[in-house]
């Protein structure tokens, strides 16, 4: 086993043991590929959002927050493409009876004509699977990624619909009353936090590669001929985020180019951030500029005008869209490989997680020394109660204080505050920051202000 293969098993066993992701199902054997977040999860995925929210749409003047349904028209899909083009290559084991992406596997080179979906062979690779190293069928057939369901109460009467297989055509469907009823001034973009669905087949890279899933989406829409220059904005308007408010290092970011054999045919350009998660970079986000073609295609399946009348200079015109596309749970996941830590302290191995304050499910964790002297207990229960209204705060009563230490670091609290025998004297507790393992006294009216200036 690699290192870094290592370190992906320490992660999805961190997050499983204290609360950040459990698998979906486990009770009847599991869910492939479909997780739930825990409580730790649930409060950091809540962080993600709220700061990209903050970022991307509150401290903008001209992006503006929906929130679609999963549930579409199915002629969306059509005019996407998607029910066509939306396919993976597979290849499959009549062994084990499983299927395996060919461009994934040892030596295939293949390319995909992305208007039909279809997938043309290049150069054929190994045929040893993957699993069973039986001998895999060197056929390649087209498997679309679409999820559908049924509309309907009446059986026999019910409507193929589709899960959104991407969260962002909510907002090209939107575009037009977006228009008509709000007074942006254009350019302005729409943004949105919102479920997709993929029947995925490459598995076993936990959270990178999920069949139901979180895009955060801006669709920022322009004039041609300014789309090039608001396409660089975004691009640095988006990596920087990852590195200033996700706490990402630039030397596991990149910028990669999608090459002409694989930039979809309708976009100008397509530039995805990549992480190095282990051993290789991955997508993180993409960023591309789409042109004009989904208001075209959404008018032409639609019969409406998607288009927009500058009135300064008088000329009506269909937008281009700067597309910016990310995963919550890709960016979970880099946050988590990011802030893993492992150190030897007097021969005892400390993991602790060096995530930014402000996306620690818990800004800090409030203890009495002891949890049998009422006197102790007492006053550490009424600074934990203080610091609720305004922190997410945990009370830990449990264990030596050493341990308690220990299963804050693990989850990334950035604060441990102690009541102790001197707190009763003077009014005073210590307070431990969680990377340098430092403490501080400071008084008890000093908290609330203390935890704020450490969160700017």
């Amino acid at each position: 086993m690699t290192k870094n293969n290592d370190l992906m098993e320490k992660i999805v066993s961190l997050c499983k043991r204290r609360g950040f992701v459990y698998p979906s199902s486990e009770i009847y054997g599991g869910f492939a590929n479909i997780y739930d977040f825990g409580p730790l999860g649930s409060l950091l995925a809540k962080n993600i959002r709220d700061i990209w929210i903050k970022k991307m749409v509150q401290e903008k003047d001209d992006v503006y927050l929906i929130d679609g349904s999963i549930l579409m028209h199915p002629k969306a899909w059509e005019a996407s493409g998607h029910t066509v083009a939306f396919t993976d290559p597979l290849i499959q084991c009549p062994a084990c009876k499983k299927r395996f992406r060919a461009d994934k596997l040892e030596g295939w080179q293949l390319k995909k004509d992305n208007q039909t979906g279809q997938w043309e062979v290049i150069k054929q690779g190994s045929l040893v699977c993957p699993d069973c190293k039986g001998n895999l069928i060197p056929t390649v057939k087209e498997f679309n990624l679409l999820m559908t369901t049924e509309v309907g109460s009446v059986a026999g009467e019910k409507s193929k619909v589709y899960l959104k297989g991407e969260s962002c055509q909510n907002i090209y469907l939107n575009f037009l009353p977006f228009r008509d009823t709000m007074t942006a001034k254009f350019p302005f973009g729409m943004a949105q936090i919102g479920k997709a669905f993929r029947n995925e087949i490459t598995l076993g890279k936990f959270l990178f590669k999920v069949r139901e899933f979180e895009q955060m989406d801006i669709e920022y829409f322009c004039a041609p001929e300014k789309s090039d220059n608001l396409y660089e904005e975004w691009k640095k308007i988006r990596y920087n985020w990852y590195v200033e408010e996700m706490g990402l290092s630039t030397e596991r970011l990149r910028w990669r180019q999608h090459p002409p054999e694989e930039r979809i045919f309708y976009a100008k350009d397509a530039w995805d951030i990549e992480y190095k998660f282990f051993d290789d970079f991955e997508e993180l986000e993409g960023v591309h500029n789409r042109s004009d073609y989904d208001l075209k295609q959404q008018g032409k399946f639609s019969g409406k005008t998607l288009d927009y009348f500058d009135p300064i200079d008088k000329k009506r015109f269909v937008p281009y869209i700067i597309e910016c596309s990310g995963g919550l749970q890709r960016t979970f996941f880099a946050v988590l490989v990011e802030s893993y830590r492992e150190e030897v302290i007097k021969d005892e191995k400390r993991i602790f997680l060096k995530i930014k304050p402000s996306l620690a499910p818990y800004k800090a964790a409030v203890f009495p020394l002891v949890a049998n002297k009422p006197e102790l207990t007492n006053k550490a229960k009424s600074i934990f109660d203080s610091l609720k209204p305004e922190f997410m705060v945990i009370w830990d009563d449990i264990g030596n204080i050493g341990k308690r230490y220990r299963r804050q670091d693990e989850i990334g609290t950035p604060w441990c505050i102690t009541v102790d025998y001197q707190t009763l004297e003077d009014n005073t507790v210590t307070i431990r920051d969680r990377d340098t393992m430092k403490q501080e006294r400071i008084k008890i009216d000093e908290i609330t202000e203390y935890i704020r200036e450490k969160l700017k």
